[in-house]
């Protein structure tokens, strides 16, 4: 009689090609068994009838603010509102203080990560104008998922605006990067025609449209002119999403779970804790980006969990920290929109996991499969919940989404076998580890 350490019985299970009733087992931290597993024996079994039994979901685009200001996020508080959200890995940006620009800050942030992360964490390097020459090495070290770029300010003090040095950037090294794309000569341009004190829907005025295309047609011109793959984050417009579609064989793109469910009447409504970078735009950006995943241009989604004190959040714009948290709903809220059906989950799956682990080539990660990392989401499609900012964890303490009710919420959250969360209990001890990247050393 075959034994694992761990089966899920009688769920859903969501493959890539759809969703079948099944059983799932785990051993040794890896999948080891899908289909009917009624005779096999493990250590624990869980019954999952009713339940969908997804990929361990991945959030690809989050800032754990670590090294930085534990009053605000840390990497334990930030995995541990990970986990509770149903995620089972995310990939952590750069701009921390200080910035993770070479190796011996990547270092230690990777030690950091050992008895404080909830899940699994890839770790980005930060591009700068003055560590373009080691970003070939760095994008190769244990663990990083991609070198980042801000080609366009925002938070921190990372910015490589010039054609001249994002060419050298993208000359530096193969791997695709990942890019904040906003044209930083136009931002500069207009920043005078805003005052200090005027409404906070201005922010989508100052960053408009036309900041996010130049930003996207400069990169693509140079990414074309290097042959270097691009990935560019947090798309927000109609027209980049349209000029995308020309470039897939060398650009990826994400769309952020914010640009999928806000419109500017968030202003009005949320004042500063509606202001982030690039910015919440009208319903017409939002019918674009769902347009976006229907067809297959949209390769990931991800939170972009960027937190800050409530004192930043509420300082008048244009002085408003921007950024918004969003680790722990991102989950429930696309769920949301699977139960309002804007999706499916088999392509909920896609993007939070399969997309994800194909762009940063993250190893064993992203789908139900014999043989990869046992990471599961859990789900009960069924349940209804409203999120409060009560149930946040961030040490900041706050979510824009406070009083959305979800149909849709994960019950169970497990990391390479081990059951991290169940039924809102975060359980055992933090597990996470570095996560594995191909074309980078092994940890």
């Amino acid at each position: 009689m075959d034994r694992y350490d761990l089966i899920l019985k009688g769920g859903q299970v969501v493959m890539p090609w759809g969703v079948e009733a099944a059983d799932l087992a785990i051993a040794g931290g890896r999948i080891a068994a899908i289909g009917d597993l009624r005779m096999a024996e493990a250590a624990q079994v869980v019954d999952c009838k009713g339940l969908h039994v997804m990929p361990g979901l991945i959030d690809p685009h989050v800032h754990l603010r670590d090294p930085g200001d534990p009053k605000v996020e840390t990497i334990a508080t930030g995995t541990k509102a990970a986990v509770l959200g149903g995620l089972a890995t995310v990939f952590d940006m750069p701009n921390t203080a200080p910035a993770i620009t070479d190796a011996v800050r990547l270092d230690a942030k990777r030690a950091g990560l050992a008895g404080a992360a909830w899940c699994d964490v890839g770790l980005y390097v930060g591009a700068t104008k003055t560590n373009i020459a080691a970003l070939a090495e760095l994008e190769h070290q244990p663990n990083v998922c991609a070198i980042k770029v801000f080609a366009g300010s925002s938070t921190g003090d990372m910015l490589v605006e010039d054609d001249a040095s994002l060419e050298a950037v993208m000359r530096s090294g193969h791997r695709r990067i990942c890019y904040h794309s906003e044209d930083e000569y136009r931002l500069q341009a207009r920043k005078p025609m805003f005052t200090p004190g005027m409404p906070h829907r201005n922010h989508m005025e100052w960053r408009d449209v036309e900041t996010a295309m130049l930003g996207t047609r400069r990169l693509m011109a140079i990414a074309r002119r290097t042959n270097r793959p691009a990935h560019i984050l947090h798309v927000s417009t109609a027209e980049e999403l349209d000029y995308l579609g020309g470039f897939r064989d060398i650009a990826t793109c994400e769309v952020l779970l914010n640009h999928l469910t806000q419109t500017d009447e968030a202003y009005d409504r949320l004042k500063g804790y509606a202001v982030m970078n690039p910015p919440i735009r009208d319903a017409r950006h939002l019918e674009a980006a769902w347009a976006a995943v229907r067809d297959g241009r949209v390769d990931c989604v991800g939170s972009d969990h960027a937190p800050h004190s409530r004192e930043a959040k509420e300082r008048p714009w244009p002085n408003t920290a921007a950024g918004l948290t969003g680790i722990q709903t991102i989950v429930p809220l696309m769920l949301d929109h699977v139960s309002a059906g804007r999706l499916s989950l088999p392509r909920l799956a896609d993007l939070m996991g399969t997309g994800p682990a194909r762009v940063y080539g993250a190893l064993t990660k992203g789908r139900l499969a014999v043989g990869y990392d046992g990471d599961v989401t859990v789900v009960d499609m069924k349940r209804q919940r409203t999120i409060e900012d009560s149930w946040i964890v961030s040490p900041c303490g706050w979510t824009p989404f406070a009083g959305h009710r979800c149909t849709g919420w994960p019950t169970m959250t497990i990391v390479r076998g081990n059951v991290v969360m169940r039924e809102d209990e975060v359980l055992g001890a933090p597990v996470g580890a570095p996560v594995a990247f191909a074309d980078t050393a092994r940890a």
